[in-house]
């Protein structure tokens, strides 16, 4: 799914890639509205934040995979004190972490779209949306998580 709305106010940090590019296929795919996660060809560990070396077996310059966005929720915080200034008069809100099926053991940090209020099921199934802010510069896209149908 992607959604060209807010879930949070307008003024946080952009996310951009680090200076030497190494998270660059993972910032690009989620504007293409695409998951990329890393994965060693030659251990088959898959990985994320991304590395220059395998987190298994130490092998160089793990490849770029795309994966279903599709996962189970791992962890969980309903956010009540803001963090940054435009956040003042916005909470609370749903912090996930959540492990994606089709990469074994990546976990990704999002928020849970819809009420703030409701009730989180550690293991229940999400699937992820693609916030995009085309009008921001550089434009940027958030991978978000909802409860799957």
């Amino acid at each position: 799914m992607t959604t060209n709305e807010s879930y949070l106010p307008a003024g946080l940090p952009i996310p951009v890639p680090e200076p030497d590019g190494l998270s660059a296929p993972f910032w690009n795919g989620l504007r293409e509205g695409r998951v990329m996660v890393q994965h060693c060809k030659a251990c088959g560990t898959w990985q994320h934040g991304p590395e220059w070396i395998c987190h298994g077996c130490h092998a160089v310059d793990p490849e770029w995979e795309q994966v279903t966005p599709r996962a189970r929720i791992y962890s969980w915080e309903r956010v009540w004190h803001p963090v940054h200034a435009c956040l003042n008069n916005h909470g609370p809100y749903l912090v996930v972490v959540v492990e994606l099926d089709g990469a074994p053991g990546v976990r990704m940090l999002g928020n849970l779209l819809g009420d703030p209020m409701e009730e989180v099921r550690i293991g229940a199934e999400v699937e992820g949306v693609f916030e995009h802010h085309p009008q921001a510069d550089p434009p940027f896209t958030l991978l978000q998580w909802r409860y799957a149908k």
